[in-house]
């Protein structure tokens, strides 16, 4: 912790100042999140290829939510830093042999030998350094016109030349494209701010050590930042009241993010958003709900009543993946993609039954041709997912599967607030 400590850090104060604004945006209805990225990190997947294919696919979405939803995209991965992830136990049992479970690569080793599951504190340097490469990688490709909305087409993988989508997302491309050009050509200026698109990270505050190394007192803010990271956030499992996680995302200056579900009480959840957000900061708290296609009618009204009686704002959030995780036949987490899809749709519905505004979706997604999550528009069952089960933690959308939601949710997300501003004379 000393030496992470005397690192510099991964992110900077006026970034995550940045998203703050642009959270506050979101809670307006005038932006949409869309958060996206592996369930948990691997430091072998610290490579240009693998980087590059999470960024491509998190752009191909957000060109479709864009061009859908009418409104500006806030893009947030969960990379460079997403290498802890919380156990429902302590412990893993194969073949009569019990050793701690893998808690990701920052603080053990997933082989399953007792060396290998023996914590280690020097992996927080290592995610460390990762976390930095990776966000620097990013950096230079979009700095570089990765993300250059003039060319689109670069955004490509090659997957799009056999999803039944393509034809669409090839529209897409084509009215993007069209739409700068007729803009460029009668006011006879470029569009810069279309030249480069902002990227910001997010995390699970789980390993509080590698978050508090990296926590900085700014003293032109008068604030502390917690500066591995732009958005870090709370999982249920460390969301109690009191409990360390919330006593140190509540002295922080950065967005954080809590995960809630439908064990969580009115009374819970209200104590939450008062601790974690006493000031009522715009921007500051955003709620990420799991509550999972089954139980999302009955509990996402009563979390919205919940927080309307505080009186404070939030950016909500719908999580889709994490409350829809079942066993395969063969044993394997899963996920079904028609249950994704109408968690999704319940809670555009039910938000804007209430008054409410969904301003965004958390996703695990991953570049790569995984089966990991059933059905989508090429029919995956059961018996596809041994082909090409990669993840360690928790199954993820494949690159097609991903776009096809995105799609989805551009067709349902819902009229965006007309703007204020006055035309230009």
């Amino acid at each position: 912790m000393a030496q992470l400590s005397r690192l510099p850090p991964v992110v900077v104060s006026w970034e995550v100042e940045r998203l703050l604004a642009e959270f506050a945006a979101a809670q307006r209805g005038e932006r949409f999140l869309l958060q996206g990225g592996d369930c948990a990190e691997s430091f072998d997947d610290c490579d240009s290829s693998s980087i590059a294919q999470r960024l491509k696919i998190l752009l191909q979405m957000s060109l479709v939510l864009v061009h859908g939803l009418k409104r500006p995209i806030i893009r947030v991965g969960r990379m460079a830093g997403q290498y802890a992830k919380p156990r429902s136990a302590d412990t893993e049992t194969r073949d009569g042999v019990t050793l701690p479970s893998y808690r990701g690569d920052i603080v053990n080793r997933p082989e399953f030998t007792e060396q290998a599951r023996e914590p280690d504190p020097t992996l927080l340097l290592r995610g460390y350094e990762r976390a930095a490469l990776t966000l620097n990688f990013i950096r230079a490709l979009i700095d570089g016109g990765f993300a250059d909305l003039h060319h689109p087409e670069y955004w490509d993988l090659g997957f799009v030349g056999h999803s039944p989508f393509r034809i669409e997302y090839e529209r897409i491309v084509t009215s993007v494209a069209d739409g700068l050009e007729f803009f460029e050509t009668i006011s006879a200026k470029e569009v810069h701010q279309s030249l480069r698109t902002d990227f910001y990270t997010s995390h699970e505050a789980l390993v509080l050590h590698y978050e508090q190394a990296q926590t900085r007192f700014i003293a032109r803010q008068n604030a502390w930042y917690n500066l591995s990271t732009h958005m870090p956030w709370i999982g249920m499992r460390t969301a109690e009241i009191g409990g360390a996680h919330v006593e140190y995302c509540r002295g922080i200056a950065n967005p954080v993010g809590v995960k809630i579900g439908a064990s969580m009480d009115s009374d819970w959840l209200q104590r939450l958003v008062t601790t974690l957000n006493p000031e009522n900061i715009p921007g500051k708290l955003a709620l990420i709900h799991r509550f999972g296609a089954r139980d999302i009618e009955s509990a996402l009204p009563r979390a919205i009543e919940a927080v309307r009686a505080t009186g404070h704002q939030v950016l909500w959030i719908c999580d889709p993946m994490h409350g829809n995780t079942e066993s395969a036949q063969g044993g394997l987490k899963t996920r079904r993609f028609e249950n994704i899809l109408r968690e999704l749709d319940s809670a555009f519905q039910v938000h804007d039954a209430m008054g409410s505004s969904l301003g965004g979706v958390h996703i695990e997604l991953t570049g790569e041709d995984v089966t990991e999550c059933t059905g989508g528009a090429r029919g995956l069952a059961d018996e596809d997912l041994q082909r090409a089960y990669r993840s360690t933690v928790d199954p993820r959308l494949n690159y097609e599967q991903s776009l096809e939601l995105a799609m989805l949710i551009s067709r349902r997300g819902g009229t965006p607030r007309r703007s204020t501003r006055r035309p230009a004379r």
